[in-house]
């Protein structure tokens, strides 16, 4: 299965969730912060994903003990499934309590609203900081081929335990981190927080004392302490590393900025699908167009001209200059700049119109 998928599963169960939260269950979608959790710089964080697995395969390659070279692969998928989580768990609880490593991981507590796009908002740098904790598993010998299909099922199961609509797992809750209990993790009520620090499994939080379901009566509070807003990815990602956090933007709330983020990350799903078949040279073209445009999805939201401008040139007149100059040939890309270009003009033309 091409890595791909991954992505675009993701985003096709957002905008489901999206539908039923919406339709079924009839409440309102908080379009500024999903906006901002698709559009916190992903591209940044795959480039630092593929860091972390290069050096965890340097590390496995050069410096494993080899400790399971006698194991049947099932046993190793076994033992790597378990182990994983435990390194997770210990990962997650001291990115609550190492000043360091929450100012990375802060940028998941920022969102304020329980759903499926919380599950894939996280910091640029969260990679960096969660390698030294899986650094054990290269040196008893799990491979990188098994620790990226161990940490995929793992991250995925993560995905979903932000799901709004799933109120009760039934028997899955005696075990797992559940909706339930991750919604628990995300609140800032003194009773519940720094509770529930298993990614997949709830063992480890019942065996080292964090493990805490909702309490009757005790109202789900999520978000920060000290809180403060911003629609910048780079405000987002750096913001946490300085002391003075009350930034407050006045921010345009308008529905089309979601759809922007959209596109944008569907460029990156193509990015991604295309990664190892084509140029260096346009890869790093690519890298920048989508870059920059979460920049510009940023600065539209508080109405800056520089914005608008600069999505008008990524879209219109970069995106269809690689076509030309790399003689691009990808159907899916072609495509993607298409529709792009297409809604540039609708954007275009609702700033004339409203002056968004």
């Amino acid at each position: 299965m091409n890595i791909f998928i991954g992505p675009l599963l993701l985003i096709v169960l957002v905008s489901i969730e999206f539908l039923v939260i919406k339709y079924v269950l009839k409440e309102e979608i908080p379009w500024e912060e999903v906006t901002m959790n698709l559009n916190s710089g992903h591209i940044l964080m795959w480039v630092f994903r593929g860091g972390e697995l290069f050096a965890y395969y340097y590390i496995y390659t050069y410096y494993s003990f080899n400790l399971l070279s006698q194991w049947e692969t099932y046993m190793i998928v076994v033992f790597a499934f378990f182990s994983w989580d435990f390194c997770f768990y210990w990962l997650h609880r001291l990115h609550h309590k190492i000043r360091l490593f929450w100012y990375v991981h802060e940028v998941h507590h920022q969102g304020e609203h329980f759903n499926l796009s919380l599950g894939i908002r996280n910091s640029w740098f969260s990679s960096i900081t969660s390698l030294p904790f899986f650094i054990p598993l290269a040196l008893v010998g799990v491979s990188a081929e098994i620790f990226l299909f161990v940490s995929s099922i793992h991250y995925f199961v993560q995905f979903y335990n932000h799901t709004c609509i799933v109120k009760d797992s039934g028997f899955l809750e005696i075990f797992m981190i559940t909706p339930a209990l991750h919604k628990v993790h995300h609140a800032i009520n003194p009773e519940y927080i720094d509770k529930n620090c298993g990614g997949t499994l709830n063992i480890w939080d019942r065996m080292f004392g964090t493990f805490q379901p909702q309490i009757k009566g005790v109202p789900l509070k999520l978000g920060l302490l000290k809180k403060y807003n911003s629609s910048d990815p780079f405000l987002v990602n750096f913001l946490p590393f300085y002391k003075e956090k009350n930034i407050r933007e006045s921010i345009n709330n308008n529905f089309i900025f979601y759809i922007a983020s959209i596109m944008i990350f569907s460029v990156l799903i193509n990015f991604i699908y295309l990664e190892s078949i084509i140029s260096p040279y346009l890869k790093i073209c690519l890298f920048l167009s989508i870059f920059a445009c979460t920049f510009a999805v940023g600065g539209m939201f508080r109405v800056k001209r520089w914005a608008f401008n600069l999505w008008i040139f990524i879209c219109v007149f970069y995106n269809w200059g690689l076509v030309y100059w790399f003689e691009i040939k990808y159907f899916g890309l072609i495509i993607s700049f298409f529709v792009l270009s297409l809604f540039t003009l609708y954007i275009i033309y609702k700033r004339k119109k409203s002056h968004i």
